[in-house]
């Protein structure tokens, strides 16, 4: 019954499993997945013993939590999360083992079955506050070092040269694969609790700090060299042969706090399996209702997408917006937001009150994993635009129409950044608009779709972001204030006829 359930859930979740295999064979962050599942099966051979000598009992209360995970990954589908929908597969088929093995058996297998977990292919998340640490310490390791630093953003200027700190260096798949490693290492070597939680937060620390360090003896060489050895040594330096010598390091100041592994005894082989029936009918009814509860999403998803029309979307930048703006013939600013795959966008823009704005709309319908709106793809710029950086953040409340709202305002600078008479600075304005609703939250963005999505109102949601000048007489910012308090309404309701046109 075991085999039966795992290859029924792996059948109906076979594009979330697939989509997991895509992204370890792609992703060398992620590479390490390939490993976790013989590594489960040889922990959970180790305790085979253990295992032969309790009679398994099915759990019906694991059917609560089955019908938990399979709603958990009901919305993260809704609204095309890999992450969501990856961890609520792996909690369904780890569920399994309870509902129909019993909590007895799970319990001599809690780890193994825990560490399945590290098969997902999560933690991109964490890239941006690591290249902003980064990026800290790195500077205030210079200026320690004496070396004079003017900072903007993750972009940085030292006397003998321009650096920046990019995805590349933020040390996310360093610290996935310590973590990953680091937490076997404490289950094989800890039995107290104490220990193994000890090594496990070591394991994480030690590679943000090595992180660190190497992006400083990075820049510390290259200002040394002339800018001679820097360009290449990254590699040499910070590899996986660099990651690697500081695991083994970790590694070898760990165990000398291993405990010693306790006698393993082959219960099973020495007969004394607990005497206890198990009933056939209640194994059949929650392994029958178990895989029920887990069909479930599929069944409503292919409901809501019953009949669903999908139509073109038309998009049209009016000439007109309000009275004092209007659709600008010249004076392109000459930027665009990095969204990725729109359903429809527009980019132009308008010129009022002697300004000029720029307005960027992405429109997404019939979201899926390669056209959604809210990703860690969709940003103002990435780390390696040519023309533009980021180089500050902030939020700021404005009146759209009637109502004040909240707004993500961002400062880009034109690249390089020395060089130039005179930078090129943008101030940005952002928001979310999710079926006529606004916010800036990605994660409120992600709710609401999911909500409207699963009530059957469809995913309907934009980006509106616009842009001008810093640099001119009143300031960029309000210039946007004016800008989107005179046009949200007029941009509002072109939003509203796109919803409505299906």
């Amino acid at each position: 019954m075991l085999l039966l359930l795992l290859g029924w859930v792996l059948f109906l979740y076979r594009e979330t499993a697939t989509g997991m295999v895509a992204i370890w064979a792609r992703s060398e962050t992620f590479t390490h997945g390939f490993l976790v599942p013989p590594i489960v099966f040889w922990l959970i051979w180790r305790r085979r013993g253990e295992i032969a000598a309790t009679m398994p009992q099915p759990m019906g209360p694991a059917l609560i939590f089955a019908a938990g995970a399979a709603l958990v990954w009901l919305i993260g589908e809704s609204v095309a999360v890999n992450s969501v929908t990856q961890l609520a597969f792996v909690a369904i088929l780890v569920l399994v083992v309870p509902a129909t093995l019993g909590l007895a058996v799970t319990r001599h297998i809690v780890f193994p079955l825990g560490f399945l977990f590290f098969s997902v292919p999560i933690g991109e998340f964490l890239m941006p506050h690591l290249m902003e640490g980064t990026a800290n310490f790195t500077v205030l390791a210079l200026r320690l070092s004496g070396i004079p630093v003017y900072r903007e953003g993750l972009q940085f200027v030292i006397p003998s040269g321009n650096w920046s700190v990019v995805e590349a260096c933020s040390g996310v798949r360093y610290l996935i694969a310590s973590l990953t490693v680091g937490t076997l290492f404490a289950y094989l070597n800890y039995h107290s609790l104490k220990r193994r939680v000890l090594f496990i937060f070591v394991s994480a620390l030690v590679p943000v700090v090595a992180n660190w360090l190497r992006a400083y003896l990075i820049v510390m060489l290259g200002h040394l060299s002339g800018n001679k050895l820097a360009a290449g040594v990254d590699h040499l330096i910070y590899g996986w042969l660099f990651f690697g010598v500081v695991i083994m390091l970790m590694f070898v100041v760990g165990a000398r706090w291993a405990e010693p592994e306790l006698p393993f005894v082959d219960r099973g082989a020495q007969g004394s399996r607990q005497q206890q029936g198990v009933s056939r009918w209640r194994l059949w009814g929650i392994s029958t209702i178990y895989a029920l509860v887990v069909a479930l999403p599929y069944i409503w998803m292919a409901g809501l997408d019953h009949g669903k029309q999908f139509g073109a979307v038309g998009l049209d930048a009016p000439e007109v917006l309000s009275t004092n703006w209007r659709l600008a013939a010249t004076g392109e600013i000459g930027f665009k937001p990095a969204f990725q795959n729109p359903t429809v966008e527009i980019n132009k823009n308008y010129f009022g009150e002697g300004r000029n704005v720029g307005l960027y709309v992405g429109y997404y319908r019939d979201q899926n994993y390669s056209s959604k709106l809210v990703s860690s793809e969709n940003i103002l710029v990435t780390s390696k635009d040519p023309q533009w950086a980021l180089v500050g953040r902030s939020e700021r409340d404005i009146k759209l129409g009637d109502v004040a709202r909240n707004v993500r305002a961002a400062e880009l600078r034109r690249v390089p950044l020395a060089g130039h008479a005179k930078v090129d600075r943008l101030v940005v304005y952002q928001i979310f608009w999710i079926n006529g609703t606004l916010t800036t939250s990605d994660y409120l963005a992600k709710v609401y779709s999911a909500w409207y999505r699963l009530t059957g109102r469809g995913d309907d949601s934009a980006v509106v972001i616009a842009y001008t000048a810093k640099d001119q007489p009143g300031g960029g910012e309000a210039v946007l204030d004016s800008f989107l308090s005179n046009n949200y309404s007029a941009i509002n309701k072109i939003l509203a006829n796109v919803q409505q046109r299906k």
